[in-house]
């Protein structure tokens, strides 16, 4: 089959990604088989091949997997051939620890992770256990859906996190893949809290303001209100001290990012930490946030803002997500 192999990390100007021929993975026990039709590009695969975030080499990245199931092993009954799935970040846990058993494999020790840890969905072909695999909601096509794998399903677990109660103030800072899909969701929950958005770019300002935005500002701004929470979707530690400045007393800033490309600057307790003010990291995605935001998303309905990009070109689209030149979500097209 064909894929996109990273055989040793570099910066996404030398182009790591290889077009390889290898072979189609047999799904074992409990597990399918999917023919892939799209997979979305973000953050986290720029961190692997550029070495930030450790993987197995060699690996297939890829871990907003849109597709049909193709075979199943022995067991694995939950889906038939030629049904719609989709597969997240989350590859795998144990099932057994007090993290798993309460919900949160997200925090499991022994998780795996797809694209990282396992291969994942720049290829034809990929296999997971039935559990950790969605079905796909009919209103969505397979582009638009590949970004509510990731984007979605991680900044719906921001949001929950952050606990926002309608008619608070929320900032969001940075304003990509994840936060144009996170102010659809609070515009349809929250509709009586303002929503202020933190971004460099003036057409990222005009985009927010195009899906309801209440205030738009650069990065570092001081907006019109002290907020009530925030969100940081941004892959740079210098905006934090400035999103505790511009909190609220009891206000709460969720990060939701897995690396740093640069340190967190040191900030003073008082001017940045008292009053009750707190920091929460978002770690990963549970296989409960994604069937929960998925029938959320068909609700509301979600519209990803999504830019198509070959397979054989994401190597282009990770440079693209590194420039900041795509305007909300890339996808590469793997099948016809």
């Amino acid at each position: 089959m064909r894929a996109m192999l990273l055989n040793k990390p570099a910066p996404a100007e030398e182009s790591p990604l290889e077009s390889a021929d290898v072979p189609v993975p047999e799904p074992r026990d409990n597990e399918i088989l999917i023919k892939v039709t799209v997979c979305g590009a973000c953050h986290t695969d720029l961190d692997e091949v550029e070495g930030r975030l450790p993987t197995k080499l060699p690996v297939i990245p890829g871990h907003q997997v849109v597709g049909t199931v193709a075979g199943r092993g022995a067991n694995a009954e939950k889906f038939k051939e030629g049904d719609r799935v989709g597969v997240t970040w989350l590859y795998s846990s144990c099932g057994r620890c007090k993290f798993c058993t309460r919900g949160n494999e997200n925090l499991c020790d022994q998780a795996l992770w797809t694209g990282k840890d396992a291969d994942g969905g720049y290829a034809e072909y990929m296999v997971i256990g039935q559990k950790f695999a969605h079905r796909i909601p009919d209103r969505f096509s397979d582009s638009q859906a590949a970004p509510l794998l990731c984007a979605g399903v991680i900044g719906y677990r921001a949001l929950k996190l952050a606990e926002v109660t309608d008619g608070q103030i929320v900032g969001l800072i940075g304003f990509g893949a994840s936060a144009h899909i996170v102010i659809q969701v609070l515009k349809y929950k929250f509709p009586n809290s303002p929503v202020f958005v933190f971004t460099r770019g003036a057409e990222h300002r005009e985009f927010a303001k195009s899906l309801g935005a209440d205030w738009t500002g650069q990065g570092t701004a001081e907006p019109p209100h002290k907020m009530d929470r925030a969100i940081d979707f941004t892959p740079v530690g210098e905006v934090i001290p400035p999103a505790m400045e511009n909190l609220d007393k009891g206000g709460r800033l969720v990060i939701n990012a897995i690396r740093k490309v640069n340190p967190v600057p040191e900030m003073d307790y008082v001017e940045h930490l008292w009053l009750e003010k707190e920091i929460k990291s978002t770690a990963n995605v549970s296989t409960q946030d994604a069937a929960e935001f998925l029938e959320l998303a068909a609700e509301i309905p979600i519209l990803p803002n999504v830019q198509e990009f070959d397979l054989q070109k994401a190597n282009e689209a990770l440079l693209a997500i590194k420039n900041s030149t795509i305007r909300a979500a890339a996808v590469l097209k793997v099948a016809d």
